[in-house]
């Protein structure tokens, strides 16, 4: 009889094991493409690191994947008129993870700081708001100099995400090394070029749909070993599985692969003024930039490297793009007229090239095909291979003739375009400065219709492409790969891994 009992109690378990809730306790890991830099929303510009932000940092607004502004920790907005003032209703009943509360005045403090802080990054982005009014505990107002069509689409990033004033107070440009922010999880531990660790937020406004108890954000730069890890269970998910290994996952039946169509661009920015460094012929001569982009076929890349599946690309915006300006379409490769302008130049014998390019799989590939494409036209590439982060802080300080980088890319054709290439653009590493340009670009932002911003950004890109302070090679597409255990996942044409609503389900 206590044999028979033992059954049916074993059987009842087995029973109510296959019907079981979602599995809440579990510490999801996630593979980066590199690790990220500095963790602090107003110093920061990897795209890794908005991946970390968004399970670490809330914003003031969010995307739909159809790239709506829909509310985060702004629940509804308003503008004025005349267009000069936006006026914000917070979400009541949040507080970041050291326990201060949001309101409007935790806003207004946000705001300064990406607004003043010396090493801030987010100036320009912002730089439409003039003042702030706190006109009631959940209420704030942001004055504007005019017009900003861009701003919602800059606080639905980077500088919208709100960090907690009394950490960001005492910590000052420290903040990163102990980020405190609102989000679903909060920041328990960081070993550079290994891992990041966060831990559930018990508190979060959202906590109900929060599955996990903490999620680790792994470096692996080799897509090869991030594909590897992933199959066999020492990571349940990777972001940016490489084009080569696509048919492999896909026929993995434990692995499911999702992949948007991304935002942003690949290509080579070149050092025009920043520092000694910016002397050189590369970035003192645009003809030499012309011939380089002459000597390259984007299609082959997309073909070789890519194996189709990314779109080549000449500008900030995919040919797909409503933005993109159709009278430069993807040119195509003329060795000949390269030589043509190299001699015109003064380098009928060729010319040295230094490229600093990340030192992972794809960004290498790329990189050695388009060295020998140069080559045939007389470019001689030499390539050094860093650490992602090594790459931005040297390309930030000037160390470097040209970088091979890119841009995740932004809901609005201003966050692709007007920090890099007006003079005092915050992440403008080539000092590129035109005052035509700059005009073009400032009134893009205040233009009321569609159609008059784009004819402004249409006489940028003309005046861009002769100049090619960058020079862009291709569009990629965001392509995910997850243990199929993980339920829940939506991709975003932002490459972001959102995991509210996400669950474990053995």
């Amino acid at each position: 009889m206590s044999h028979l009992k033992t059954a049916m109690i074993t059987a009842l378990l087995s029973a109510t094991a296959l019907t079981a809730s979602p599995v809440v306790a579990k510490d999801l890991r996630i593979a980066l493409q590199s690790d990220a830099d500095v963790l602090d929303p107003d110093q920061s510009r990897t795209f890794v690191g908005r991946i970390v932000y968004a399970s670490l940092c809330d914003k003031l607004v969010d995307i739909t994947p159809d790239l709506e502004i829909i509310p985060q920790l702004a629940t509804s907005w308003t503008t004025s008129d005349d267009g000069t003032a936006v006026t914000m209703q917070l979400r009541e009943g949040v507080v970041f993870h050291d326990g201060t509360p949001f309101n409007a005045e935790a806003v207004a403090a946000n705001i300064e700081r990406s607004q003043t802080l010396d090493e801030s990054r987010r100036k320009s982005e912002l730089k439409s708001i003039t003042s702030t009014e706190v006109t009631g505990e959940y209420e704030i107002v942001m004055n504007l100099a005019g017009p900003d069509a861009t701003l919602l689409a800059q606080l639905a990033d980077r500088a919208g995400m709100m960090v907690s004033p009394t950490a960001a107070a005492e910590a000052g440009a420290d903040f990163g090394l102990n980020p405190v922010c609102s989000g679903p999880f909060s920041f328990t531990e960081r070993v550079a070029q290994d891992k990041i660790v966060l831990s559930k937020f018990d508190d979060y406004w959202n906590a109900d749909a929060i599955n996990f108890d903490s999620v680790t954000f792994l470096p692996i730069p080799d897509t090869t070993v991030r594909l590897a890890n992933l199959q066999s269970g020492d990571i349940d998910m990777l972001e940016r599985l490489a084009a080569t290994d696509l048919a492999q996952a896909e026929s993995d039946a434990d692995i499911v692969v999702d992949s948007a169509v991304s935002l942003g661009y690949q290509g080579i920015t070149f050092n025009l003024n920043n520092g000694e460094k910016g002397d050189n012929p590369w970035g003192n001569d645009k003809r030499l930039r012309q011939a380089l982009s002459l000597a390259i076929d984007r299609n082959a890349i997309n073909q070789v490297v890519f194996e189709g599946a990314f779109a080549p690309g000449n500008q900030s915006f995919p040919p797909t793009s409503p933005w993109y300006n159709g009278d430069f379409p993807v040119p195509e490769r003329d060795v000949e007229a390269a030589k043509a302008l190299l001699a015109e130049a003064g380098y009928a014998d060729g010319i040295d090239l230094e490229v600093q390019v990340p030192n992972t799989t794809v960004p290498l590939q790329l990189m050695q095909v388009v060295q020998a494409m140069a080559g045939e036209a007389g470019i001689n590439i030499t390539l050094t291979s860093k650490e992602f982060a090594t790459l931005l802080a040297d390309q930030s300080a000037g160390d470097y003739m040209a970088s091979q980088i890119g841009w995740s890319g932004r809901v609005d054709p201003d966050g692709n375009n007007h920090q890099f290439a007006t003079t005092d653009g915050g992440i403008n590493d080539s000092k590129f400065s035109d005052p035509k340009v700059d005009e073009l670009m400032n009134a893009a932002r205040v233009a009321p219709t569609t159609d008059e911003r784009k004819a402004l950004y249409d006489e940028a890109m003309v005046i861009m492409l002769d100049e090619l302070p960058r020079l862009f090679l291709y569009h990629q597409t965001w392509i995910w790969a997850y243990n199929d255990s993980m339920k829940g996942f939506t991709p975003y044409p932002d490459g972001m891994i959102r995991l509210e609503g996400v669950t474990w389900e053995e």
